[in-house]
């Protein structure tokens, strides 16, 4: 059943990109103004979205039968679970607005989402006991549906902003824009590299003391630029690094190993980076904008808007009051100030400022675009900083 799980989410991966690349037709004769052949290719792609979509959800059923409990229990599952949410939204966006450019993005952003969380394990492995709740149910896929919705609402917002910002001159519009950019091509960058070192069976292993201050192994699947604080080699191996030593105050669960892929995650995406610049001699943001050059920026500001005022009620459901209750259940308190209780009421809080300025003080446009790559950055914070490096009551992800 785990094989059959992991074939569902394979055949999805694929599927996704066959449907960037219908979406991309689609566009193309959009831009030709004939409307009749990009109508046909635009539900070609919807039809494979689709396809894809009910693949992955085929992988979350079967794994769910694999492994017992829902398959959102560790960084692996939630991740895929999140590019599954992602692209339900999308499909639920197309079919309102009918606009091919939004697959265009969307489906991008769920193939990077499956391919960055290869970088996790992926074992399917029993709830530890402080999950064995319903509420894990309740709690953890009301917050990544909700999480969802709220980042097609950043790719609205990215789309309005390729689309408006003046690339013909450098600004601070166009820095943070590539910047964006950037942060994508990292994502890509570390899963190209994990499936190479993957499939050469790279393995590296570490004797140090682990942030329960118990002597333990800790074994890398990629090579150490950053080895663990005082840790050596297990054995005499012949391996590359470690270059520098995590810092002692990165206390989370195997902090050392994940901050280790953060950094090849920096070095493998300025390397995919540089290589684009070269080949399109200008700004890759700049390069992508003729794409979008038929874009409504009214719509796209409006989609934008929609998603969000969909995806506030929905996280705010799941991340803070389903989470109090189960906090209630699991530690007898609802708060705790743990730091992804603390990032999730900044989540929360932020959101609720974007809905607020929009509503009572009349933002539009540009400046409530850029709000949204801020508020997605922050949901992307809390879920991979917060689980990952910093030590605290959810350090099981």
């Amino acid at each position: 059943m785990v094989e059959l799980s992991s074939n569902f989410l394979l055949a999805a991966f694929f599927i996704y990109i066959s449907a960037l690349i219908v979406y991309s037709v689609t566009l193309s004769y959009e831009n030709k103004k004939d409307q009749s052949k990009a109508k046909k290719w635009g539900w070609i792609g919807f039809g494979l979205a689709l396809a894809g979509f009910l693949s992955q959800l085929g992988y979350f059923i079967t794994r769910w039968i694999a492994a017992g409990h829902p398959p959102v229990s560790n960084m692996f599952e939630y991740i895929t679970f999140l590019g599954m949410t992602i692209i339900f939204a999308f499909l639920i966006l197309y079919l309102i607005y009918k606009k091919s450019v939004l697959g265009l993005f969307s489906m991008p952003i769920g193939v990077v989402i499956i391919a960055y969380a290869s970088v996790f394990p992926s074992d399917v492995s029993p709830l530890i006991p402080a999950l064995q709740s319903y509420w894990l149910h309740i709690h953890v896929i009301t917050t990544a549906i909700g999480q969802g919705i709220l980042g097609i609402g950043f790719i609205a917002g990215l789309i309005y902003l390729i689309r408006v910002v003046d690339q013909s001159k450098r600004s601070k519009q166009t820095f943070w824009l590539e910047t964006i950019v950037f942060t994508i091509t990292c994502a890509i960058g570390i899963s190209i590299t994990v499936g190479i070192f993957s499939a050469v069976n790279y393995s590296v292993t570490f004797n140090w003391v682990n942030e329960l201050d118990v002597e333990a192994q800790l074994e890398y699947d990629l090579p150490a630029i950053a080895g663990p604080y005082e840790g050596e080699f297990a054995s005499d191996q012949n391996r590359f690094g470690p270059i520098i030593e995590t810092p002692s105050w990165m206390n989370g669960v195997e902090a050392p190993r994940k901050f280790n892929t953060l950094l090849w995650s920096i070095f493998s995406g300025s390397l995919l980076y540089l290589t684009l610049r070269l080949i399109l001699r200008k700004r890759v943001s700049s390069a992508i904008q003729p794409i979008v050059k038929n874009v409504s920026p009214q719509l796209f500001d409006e989609v934008s808007y929609r998603a969000i005022l969909i995806g506030f009620p929905v996280f705010t459901l799941g991340g803070l009051i389903f989470a109090m209750i189960w906090a209630q259940v699991a530690w007898t308190r609802f708060w705790g100030w743990d730091p992804k209780e603390v990032w999730a009421l900044i989540t929360f809080l932020f959101y609720a400022a974007y809905l607020h300025l929009r509503l009572s003080k009349g933002w539009h446009g540009e400046r409530l675009a850029w709000l949204l790559v801020i508020g997605f950055a922050i949901i992307m914070f809390n879920l991979l900083v917060v689980n990952l490096v910093v030590a605290g009551l959810h350090s099981y992800a």
